[in-house]
């Protein structure tokens, strides 16, 4: 697995890229974005009107990750995505950054409350 790794950093620092070893895989030093399959849509469709940072703070699964794009898309302005881009930028959203346990803690009980 190693070697993979440093054969995609001389790859990628081959194109002018200086990703960075990330747990689940490169990041993209340019935009925050871990390097995967489906991660240039992201680039092209998410940065277009705001930062990365908003992309890779959130967390979800494919349901959570179509909400948000047609939300986007009802209320924000976002362009239609074609069909096939729009599955392959949902399989990268979903797989990169999936649901995690580290939300906020739950509300306190009744009980507890002061």
């Amino acid at each position: 697995m190693r070697s993979w790794k440093a054969a995609g950093l001389l790859l990628l620092a081959g194109f002018g890229y200086a990703a960075e070893p990330a747990s689940e895989g490169l990041v993209d030093p340019a935009t925050g974005l871990i390097v995967g399959p489906g991660w240039e849509l992201a680039r092209a469709h998410c940065g277009a009107c705001h930062s990365y940072r908003l992309v890779t703070a959130q967390a979800g699964d494919q349901d959570f990750w179509l909400g948000a794009i047609r939300w986007m898309q009802s209320t924000q302005n976002l362009w239609p995505i074609p069909p096939e881009q729009e599955e392959t930028l949902i399989g990268y959203l979903a797989t990169f950054y999936p649901p995690d346990d580290l939300g906020r803690r739950p509300p306190l009980p009744q009980g507890l409350m002061p």
